[in-house]
């Protein structure tokens, strides 16, 4: 199972048995790390978009696109994010809804990155699908 496809599995179970969500701060830190990959793919700005990519998430599309972060990122033509809905977090990974993506975040020691992005929740018993994600 891919890394998204088990963040979404894991947060689907901690959040079914647990009652308490994440801190303040985990969540915001989560959140805003989303958002500044969300506003650095609306700017063009790609290298900075790369920049907020998990390494195996980044390394995954390069090797996919047989080419660098920053054109592959642009080809990829991820949808824009919108207003946020919600972010969820669990541990160490997150999921953040906005009105036109929902992005999947890790907690790395040098703080969030995103692993996978573009994604479409499927049917209840199925993982999310998603255009950008690592191994």
């Amino acid at each position: 199972m891919s890394t998204p496809l088990r963040a979404a599995a894991v947060l689907v179970v901690a959040a079914s048995l647990s009652g308490c969500g994440a801190s303040a701060a985990r969540e915001g830190g989560a959140s805003s790390a989303g958002h500044r990959f969300a506003a650095a793919l609306a700017a063009g700005d790609y290298r900075a978009a790369c920049g907020l990519l998990a390494p195996e998430t980044r390394d995954e599309m390069e090797e996919d696109a047989k080419g660098p972060c920053g054109p592959a990122l642009r080809e990829l033509g991820l949808p824009p994010s919108g207003p946020a809905r919600g972010v969820d977090v669990y541990g160490n990974d997150a999921l953040l809804r906005t009105a036109g993506d929902t992005v999947f975040l890790s907690r790395f020691d040098d703080g969030w990155k995103v692993t996978a992005a573009g994604c479409v929740a499927q049917s209840t018993d199925e993982p999310y699908r998603c255009s950008l994600k690592g191994g």
